[in-house]
């Protein structure tokens, strides 16, 4: 419904996704492992299998969302690794086996889907030497896509409201500076820590201005884009 209202609005949308709870699903060790890697102490075949697994979960889920667009009336184009691959990777870490950074994103395929008038929708999944398949860390993969293209605007949906001050109250807007410090004063821990550092990633190389919203909130990210208040917390240079 997000992407579909985005289109009618006339904003030239780019959706990278996740499943992470259908692979924890999947895959009993995925929980164990915290989904952050597949360690190289599992056997071989056996890190292959929950990567082949992981691909095949997210493939599906990148297949029905196009699918359900299509339902909607709005034309949308599968991207991922076994179809109109756009991310090349390299290891993340070696002791993390098949999960990779992005070291190059193909803006033609992209663009390519945007003039079409159609919304690209992107896998978290990249490829490596010998066409071997990573998984990317879903805010990583988006960080790495709106910086490629430059874009005017990168939303990180979670299921928090943004980032809070020391109060728990929401910050509406903050410089890269300010959030800077709310870490190094522990304002900022745990999870919201690599979301930030995607963020200042993203500004700091040609994004405008990035947005942590709360993708659970009804109409959070048509809040966030199109009002003077928004939804979460807006993150400029």
């Amino acid at each position: 419904d997000i992407v579909s209202s985005l289109k009618d609005k006339g904003t030239e949308a780019i959706s990278i996704h996740t499943k992470k709870n259908n692979i924890i699903k999947t895959i009993p060790e995925a929980k164990e492992l915290g989904f952050v890697g597949i360690p190289n102490e599992i056997n071989n075949k056996l890190v292959l299998n929950i990567i082949n697994i992981v691909e095949s979960v997210l493939i599906d889920f990148n297949n029905d969302i196009v699918d359900s667009l299509r339902d909607k009336g709005t034309e949308a184009i599968s991207i991922h690794t076994k179809k109109n691959n756009i991310i090349k990777t390299r290891p993340e870490a070696e002791e993390l086996g098949f999960v990779g950074i992005p070291n190059e994103i193909n803006n033609e395929k992209i663009l390519d889907v945007i003039n079409q008038n159609k919304i690209p929708i992107i896998s978290p999944l990249g490829l490596g030497k010998d066409n071997q398949t990573y998984n990317i860390n879903g805010d990583t993969a988006a960080m790495a896509v709106a910086k490629s293209l430059k874009s005017r605007r990168l939303l990180l949906m979670t299921n928090v409201d943004g980032v809070l001050d020391k109060n728990k109250k929401l910050i509406e807007e903050i410089s890269s500076s300010e959030i800077l410090k709310m870490i190094k004063d522990e304002t900022v821990t745990e999870g919201m820590i690599p979301k930030i550092n995607a963020c200042l990633d993203a500004i700091n190389n040609g994004v405008t201005a990035v947005g942590i919203i709360n993708g659970t909130m009804p109409h959070s990210c048509l809040w966030e884009i199109f009002s003077d208040k928004g939804s979460g917390t807006l993150i400029r240079q």
